[in-house]
């Protein structure tokens, strides 16, 4: 009996010891099952590093590009055509809208015609410093494999594109009212082939601008000055509207006016930040320094019609946000906190001025000052990174940077931009002014652009 008890007793506590052991067992399993698949996640996770490394397609680097060529293409359509269309009076307000849309899908294909190969086709010697080859024509030999960089080469194509769109409906707030359909879309075709891919190329494709040292990171020369200076030379040339500056023109819509700006601030996240063409710190920085200086912008103009006229108005808080949103964006790349909120502080008096007294004084009629905003913004900051750049003043220059030759790269580079955009622009106007006209008849005016051209009017009642 006492050898029958022992043995129950030892198959009692063995059993005891199993159930005790077995939840040990099972987490342990567990455990060995979760550091398993956690290993398999690292391996996972590491093949966009390895494919990084052998220049391959980045999945992060390509989400965030996907996303931001969506936010530039939102700036155009509905961000820019809303801001543009509060601004114009009603008769107006579907003409602009109608040249922004229209823009958009017109652009697009001069832009995988020809366009594309202009700007990034290879080559950088010789001709191909200020144009590239046309070996990227209708995305000649390109496939879904095929890479720029981390991402892939369509995808490079689209954010670029949306560059190309924009840049060009940037100059139609300055001719708005009084330009016929036709003529707008003659004359932007042409002058996107002739000044902004160039002198795209010659920026970031390796060309002329690029071989000197040139830091222009998301297009500070290459749209708001080329942008600029092609809306002045373009609303000389048409000439001021019927009763400017003597009859009131007064927006005729601002909450739409103000939505488009709010809309054009939060694509231009993509502007700059995409710009970097990977999701990495230097998007980021990009995307911080936009913030403060649009931030600083705004306030600036804000506080000097305060000071100047008793009360801050709305549009001018939103146009003085424009303001140091073009400001920053060849700076984004270049310079740290400091120096966004000095390019802001800069561009939100500097375009001011330019905006009312400047065009006051000469006379031009630049219906939506985008001369003084744009031009003048991107200038700004493309001379003041040459200063900002400094890293003892938070900028992102190395070892090697010098001010005195940045400055002086930068101004070399945006004056030859200044004359050769003023020159190109004077000619291409007129030649499409001998082809099909430029300017609506004083009854189509009179009447407004929604019904003389297009036959619908925005408000019917």
């Amino acid at each position: 009996m006492s050898a029958m008890n022992s043995i129950d007793t030892t198959m009692h506590t063995s059993n005891n010891l199993r159930q005790t052991e077995r939840p040990q067992l099972q987490q342990l399993g567990k455990n060995r099952l979760l550091s398993r698949l956690f290993g398999l996640l690292m391996v996972f996770g590491a093949l966009p590093l390895m494919a990084q490394d052998g220049g391959g397609i980045v999945g992060a680097d390509t989400a965030w590009i996907l996303v931001a060529t969506a936010l530039v293409l939102f700036m155009n359509i509905p961000g820019l055509a809303l801001f543009y269309a509060g601004l114009v009076r009603k008769k107006n307000v579907l003409s602009v809208l109608a040249q922004c849309f229209v823009l958009t899908a017109v652009m697009t294909l001069v832009w995988l015609v020809i366009g594309y190969s202009i700007a990034f086709g290879s080559g950088t010697d010789g001709i191909n410093a200020f144009v590239g080859k046309l070996d990227l024509m209708m995305l000649k030999g390109v496939t879904k494999d095929t890479v720029e960089g981390t991402i892939p080469k369509y995808l490079h194509f689209a954010f670029q594109m949306t560059f190309f769109i924009i840049t060009p409906a940037l100059m139609v707030g300055a001719f708005v009212e009084r330009i016929k359909f036709s003529a707008v879309l003659w004359f932007t075709v042409l002058w996107n082939l002739v000044v902004y891919a160039p002198i795209c190329h010659m920026t970031w494709a390796g060309g002329y601008f690029a071989k000197m040292g040139v830091q222009d990171f998301a297009g500070g020369i290459v749209v708001h000055i080329t942008a600029g200076v092609g809306a002045l030379i373009a609303c000389v040339v048409l000439g001021a509207r019927s009763g400017y500056p003597q009859k009131q023109m007064m927006p005729h819509n601002l909450p739409m006016t103000v939505t488009g700006a709010a809309m054009l601030w939060v694509g231009w996240f993509g502007f700059n930040g995409g710009s970097a063409l990977a999701a990495d710190s230097m998007a980021v920085s990009a995307l911080t320094v936009t913030q403060i200086s649009a931030a600083t912008a705004t306030l600036m103009w804000m506080y000097i019609e305060w000071i100047k006229f008793g009360k801050p108005s709305m549009l001018g808080a939103a146009t003085g946000s424009i303001a140091g949103l073009a400001a920053i964006t060849p700076a984004s790349g270049s310079v740290g906190p400091l120096g966004a909120l000095a390019i802001g502080a800069t561009s939100g008096l500097v375009c001011w001025w330019a905006s009312t007294q400047l065009k006051k004084k000469l006379g031009y009629d630049d219906s939506l000052d985008v001369f003084g905003v744009h031009g003048v913004g991107g200038f700004i900051g493309t001379i003041m990174l040459g200063v900002f750049m400094a890293p003892s003043l938070g900028g992102l220059g190395d070892a090697s940077f010098s001010m005195g030759k940045q400055i002086g790269v930068q101004l070399t580079a945006s004056v030859i931009t200044v004359v050769y955009t003023a020159i190109a622009t004077f000619i291409i106007l007129k030649v499409v002014g001998a082809v099909v006209g430029l300017r609506v008849n004083e009854a189509e005016e009179d009447e407004g652009l929604d019904l003389a051209y297009h036959g619908e009017e925005a408000y019917n009642d």
